[in-house]
């Protein structure tokens, strides 16, 4: 088994697993959201929230890709059934930030002040790891790329896996330093412009969600009148 074999098929699994996978986080698209969510936080918070919401994404995204199927078959839950249901989840997020009021000086300092570790930990997960970021899309995505791992060898099958593993850890990397710095890259809009990004993100976001769901029904329905037409015939 050459070695210039086991490179190429180390960075196709890898390129492969990172570009299915980067677009649907899409990280610089939710840096305004995550601003909007964190409202009232400190710099260490945020980094703290950061951190976790990163290491949340790394470790969704491998349990998906390794055992997601194994997991869906066991419970007997179909991938349109979780693209309706979070789909929800994304858009009552959504739906949040777009009807939410605008936060004056003094209570984002009142907000600053209270801001404990305790919010840190409960929202790292819900909303901002799932369903904000690494969503159904991400999910269906990974479990995707898990099918995909195996090969006729026991060797390619761990270079497969290896090189989209590393390539998880790259896209949680990128997804922690678009959320660190969000309120950096969005300074030079001033307040009115990040108000308004933000305004326009979270109804993008609300779009995708209402996507999401259509998806997920839309293979439902198909299933049912392809069920109807089988006991017809």
């Amino acid at each position: 088994m050459a070695f210039n074999d086991l490179v190429i098929n180390f960075g196709r699994s890898f390129l492969f697993a990172l570009a299915t996978l980067l677009p649907i986080l899409n990280p610089p698209a939710v840096a305004p959201i995550f601003l909007t969510l964190t409202e009232g936080a400190s710099t260490n918070a945020r980094t703290q929230l950061a951190q976790r919401v990163a290491m949340n994404i790394c470790l969704m995204l491998a349990i998906a890709m390794i055992a997601g199927n194994l997991v869906l078959v066991f419970f007997g839950i179909s991938l349109p059934i979780i693209r309706v249901g979070g789909g929800l989840l994304v858009v009552a997020t959504a739906w949040r930030l777009v009807s939410a009021s605008d936060f004056d000086a003094q209570q984002a300092q009142n907000m600053a002040e209270a801001y404990s570790f305790d919010q840190v930990r409960s929202k790292a997960f819900y909303p901002l790891t799932f369903p904000m970021i690494c969503g159904p899309g991400a999910l269906s995505a990974a479990i995707t790329v898990g099918a995909t791992l195996h090969a006729e060898s026991t060797t390619y099958t761990a270079l497969n896996l290896t090189g989209s593993l590393v390539a998880i850890a790259i896209a949680s990397l990128v997804v922690y330093f678009c959320l660190k710095f969000a309120a950096q890259f969005l300074h030079k809009l001033g307040p009115n412009g990040t108000a308004v990004l933000m305004r326009l993100s979270a109804f993008i976001l609300l779009c995708l969600g209402v996507q999401i769901i259509w998806d997920g029904a839309q293979e439902l329905l198909l299933g049912l009148m392809r069920q109807a037409a089988a006991i017809g015939l």
